[in-house]
């Protein structure tokens, strides 16, 4: 399991070993194009992914076509009522062996963590991720044990309204720098899907085309991405909007702030740019903040929505003057 950073890339090298790993993926996933580009922009801002949407739509096949394209440790955690929190951070046994106690390393310990229906286990079982999600740690009996670089977990859930699901906390969703939703494919991409199915499981053909050195080299050349004052008071402004909004019970927290411009840096350099625009901001604002935000009852009532309501901020709040 790889846990240094390697030497950071030039952007025009990020862009191009980040269009390899897209075009790989979308062999196997039928799919808008810009859910593909967020998840890839999440694993290079050292973010986590949420990908929510009804069964069927190809959550699992994304997250599984992220593991495939990257040469490196996976592990998927199939979530479910009975799941215990050891499964998923690890447990110290004793070894008549050694004579000692051990460790053993749980499903976290991994480059790229699958968590397949999420929401399907009980808060308790949930909340074994926080810490790994944020501090990139897993503290089991007093002993702190540090994950891999790279690090990025990729959970699916089903909407709460569906039996047997748990509502996940606002502390767990605030974890997940971006939430995403796959929807329903087109007539051609579903015709496509068709298509792939009949010739087999096209999964099983799918290669790796870079490994975990790369992806962290990639990293930290998105760390290094200038983004300008005038970028940030439009960050600053954005999320302040947010908590002031009448329709908005709670508002995106400062790990949201940080995360908007961790993910704008990584889209730059995706794209060959050293350097931040607003439009960047623009673009990842209602999958960086949405999950983000408690709306109130009154907007609840009204059908109101996190989504809507941040279009109508990006259209009232000014970008500062450079």
């Amino acid at each position: 399991m790889t846990t240094e950073r390697s030497a950071a890339l030039e952007p025009s090298a990020v862009a191009h070993d980040f269009d390899q790993i897209r075009r790989n993926i979308e062999r196997v996933f039928e799919g808008d194009d810009e859910t593909v580009t967020l998840a890839l922009v999440a694993l290079l801002a050292e973010g986590h992914l949420l990908i929510e949407d009804v069964p069927g739509v190809g959550k699992t096949l994304l997250a599984r076509a992220i593991a495939r394209s990257i040469s490196c440790s996976v592990r998927r955690i199939q979530f479910t009522p009975d799941l215990l929190p050891s499964d998923i951070t690890g447990v110290t046994v004793y070894s008549q062996h050694h004579d000692d106690f051990e460790f053993k390393p749980g499903a976290v310990f991994a480059n790229l963590v699958l968590g397949d229906e999420i929401n399907r286990a009980g808060p308790k079982t949930q909340s074994a991720l926080l810490e790994a999600m944020q501090e990139r740690t897993v503290t089991v009996d007093g002993v702190t044990y540090e994950l891999a670089v790279p690090f990025m977990v990729v959970a699916t859930q089903n909407p709460v309204e569906l039996e047997g699901t748990y509502p996940l906390p606002e502390a767990q969703r605030d974890r997940f720098l971006m939430q995403v939703s796959i929807g329903y494919p087109s007539v051609t991409e579903e015709l496509a899907v068709l298509t792939g199915h009949s010739r087999g499981d096209r999964m099983a053909d799918l290669q790796a085309v870079t490994d975990a050195r790369s992806v962290a080299s990639m990293i930290t050349a998105c760390t290094s991405v200038h983004a300008a004052p005038a970028v940030l008071h439009y960050i600053i402004d954005l999320v302040h909007a947010t908590r002031e909004h009448d329709d908005i019970m709670l508002g995106a927290s400062p790990r949201a702030s940080v995360g908007l411009l961790r993910a704008a840096r990584a889209l730059s350099a995706t794209e060959g740019r050293d350097f931040v625009t607003a439009d960047d901001i623009k673009r990842l604002t209602v999958p960086v903040l949405a999950h983000r935000m408690i709306l109130s009852p009154e907007a609840q009532l009204h059908d109101r929505t996190a989504a809507a309501i941040l279009g109508e901020l990006l259209q009232s709040v000014p970008i500062p003057a450079s």
